[in-house]
């Protein structure tokens, strides 16, 4: 049994508990983990990958700020690739394949180094006096002491799997849920709904018909998400492709009557962006064939993700489905897919820093907060890890913004909008996604890494090194001058012309200049080399729109910076549609620029409110 007081108290040993704890400790602060099974710490419940679309650039904003993402995932990696290629560079994002066995055994071993307590334990209740948190109570009613107490309980509370009529309580497959915490945090007067997300079967790779899968590797000069990750050579290990047929259509069409989602089961939403193969089915009858991602859980592994077959239909008639799939016809599961229904508390009760509006002290992350996926939880964990250990004493909290990073994209869309699925990042989220490039993470948000010293010694003076280099081979851009000899086959340099100007041109590229090898140090990986080349010339071929995005932020940060009360009587607001009053009473937003995110909020609403405002 645990005893004693703490500094900040974590409750569940998923991704945003891991950055919530690590992050904390680095900070100085006394840090007690809080999970049900320690041997579960850090475990990928669900696919084999980190990164993706806008998820990868969040894992290189949370290595900036101080988290530990991307340094588990370049050492479990086992296939790198940035997607996106062929679009514009805002949009490009890494992703990659990595080793669950060893990512999982990264994450205990950190866990195990750090200052990190460990305690294997089922939170029931939070105790809390005078507004503020002041202990956690297990459920053996042993009391542990905090003043800060982050929630990462992930799909636990409550937690139901369904497999066709099957229900089991459990939080994950093969682990029990928690019960009581979400009863009594709604005694405290939080708000609290239902979510359903899911997972696809796992295949029996020595049933699957290779010969009829299509190769898909990853990029041969591969790119890490930490920029402390050194000697970087990670295996390419192949990844495949099959598609779904009309057949395989047919059954699932013929069995939904016993699925849970449309049985009505399951009265959580699903994620819009990440449908079962019944809802796609179903809501694409014009589709002859779904494309499927078989991908390794680990290297050398039988077990084998089919992503893109996420299902609740019973076991039976998955495999029957998939059997009728070419490459599939004699395949055999491991384990089924499954949906799983939990519990989860508006975001909309939760302040920037991710602590709670009503509770002092009390902070949530990850798919409590209804967010789906290992990246957007792990930078709430680390959020609130940071914020909770300043907040020991008393300093100005970390707050993102929407034109500073994915994270703070997310946080703000979390805070403002209603959540009523699971929410997943993506680059259509963020309108200044051109600053916001995985390329250059450092740039925007190393200064405000070093202002809540989450940063060691050794990674702050790594990313130090990448910026100075960065600013010397701008310098030495704008010395430089071409003739049309030192670019070859650029027919439209006829004369000499500055290499600023130059690179503004689509058909010049930085790699092309005869310089371009002279102007760095050695002191770089050759990985950070390219990048910094690359987004040097990023920043040159699309200045123009970059200071327009620059001089819109401005505008409007200026326009909507007029702080709210959080004691605003907005019933008292003539003038105010009904639907504004209502939500803006839920939502309590800190200034002008929240209000106009709010869901249902009109250019009318935002005008009385501003008129109101400028009056008291």
């Amino acid at each position: 049994m645990k005893q004693g007081t703490y500094d900040i108290i974590v409750v569940g040993g998923g991704h945003s508990g891991i950055e919530a704890a690590l992050v904390a400790s680095k900070m100085n602060r006394s840090v007690l983990l809080v999970t049900m099974d320690t041997n579960a710490i850090g475990r990928m419940s669900c696919n084999p990958a980190i990164g993706g679309l806008a998820k990868g650039q969040m894992v290189r904003e949370i290595d900036v700020l101080g988290g530990a993402m991307g340094l588990f995932a370049d050492k479990a990696g086992i296939q790198f690739k940035v997607l996106n290629k062929k679009k514009g560079r805002a949009v490009w994002s890494p992703r990659a394949q990595v080793d669950k066995r060893v990512y999982e055994s990264l994450v205990r071993k950190s866990i195990k180094n750090s200052n990190v307590e460990l305690c294997q334990g089922e939170v029931v209740a939070i105790v809390e006096s005078g507004g503020r948190v002041k202990a956690v109570v297990l459920r053996d009613e042993t009391k542990i002491k905090s003043n800060s107490v982050i929630i990462t309980a992930g799909t636990f509370l409550s937690g139901t799997i369904h497999i066709g009529e099957r229900k089991i309580k459990a939080g994950r497959m093969g682990e029990e849920q928690s019960e009581g915490l979400t009863e009594n945090l709604e005694s405290m007067g939080f708000h609290s709904s239902r979510l359903k997300t899911g997972t696809p079967p796992r295949l029996d790779k020595n049933t699957v018909n290779w010969d009829r899968a299509v190769l898909a590797s990853g990029d041969k000069d591969p790119v890490p998400f930490s920029y402390s990750t050194k000697n970087f050579n990670p295996p390419n290990t192949p990844c495949h492709t099959l598609k779904t047929n009309r057949e395989a259509h047919d059954i699932i069409q013929n069995n939904q009557d016993r699925s849970p989602m449309f049985l009505g089961d399951i009265g959580g939403v699903g994620p819009r962006y990440c449908p079962s193969i019944e809802d796609k089915v179903s809501r694409f009858k014009d589709r002859d064939s779904h494309i499927l991602f078989l991908e390794p859980e680990w290297a050398n592994s039988d077990q084998i993700y089919l992503n893109g077959f996420s299902t609740s239909l019973p076991e039976e008639t998955q495999i029957a489905a998939l059997r009728q799939v070419e490459g599939l016809e004699e395949v055999e599961f491991f384990r089924p897919g499954y949906a799983i229904e939990y519990d989860y508390f508006p975001p909309s009760q939760l302040r920037t820093t991710l602590e709670t509006k009503d509770l002092k002290g009390l902070y949530f992350a990850g798919q409590m907060n209804g967010t789906s996926g290992y990246e957007e939880a792990a930078a709430q964990g680390l959020v609130c890890g940071i914020n909770a250990a300043i907040s020991v004493n008393n300093g100005e909290p970390l707050v993102l913004t929407r034109d500073s990073s994915y994270i703070g994209v997310m946080i703000d869309d979390l805070i403002t909008k209603d959540t009523l699925e699971p929410y997943r990042m993506f680059t259509s989220r963020a309108e200044y996604r051109l600053l916001l490039r995985f390329y250059n993470s450092c740039d925007r948000l190393l200064g405000i890494a070093k202002s809540k010293s989450a940063l060691g010694k050794d990674r702050l003076e790594t990313m130090e090194n990448v910026l100075r280099q960065k600013e010397g081979l701008s310098l030495s851009l704008g010395e430089l001058s071409l003739q049309p000899r030192d670019l070859l086959g650029v027919s439209s340099l006829k004369q000499q012309t500055p290499a600023r100007e130059a690179l503004k041109r689509p058909e010049v590229s930085i790699f092309d200049l005869p310089e371009k090898t002279t102007l760095l140090e050695d002191c770089l990986e050759p990985w950070q080399k390219k990048e910094v080349l690359f987004d040097v010339e990023s920043e040159i071929k699309y200045r123009g729109y970059i200071d327009r995005h620059i001089k819109e932020i401005r505008s409007m940060k200026k326009s909507q910076s007029v702080s709210i009360s959080k004691d605003i009587d907005y019933f008292s607001i003539p003038g105010l549609s009904k639907e504004a009053v209502e939500k803006l009473s839920f939502v309590r937003p800190e200034n002008m620029g929240q209000a106009m995110r709010v869901s249902g909020i009109t250019p009318t609403d935002m005008s009385v409110l501003g008129i109101h405002l400028s009056k008291t």
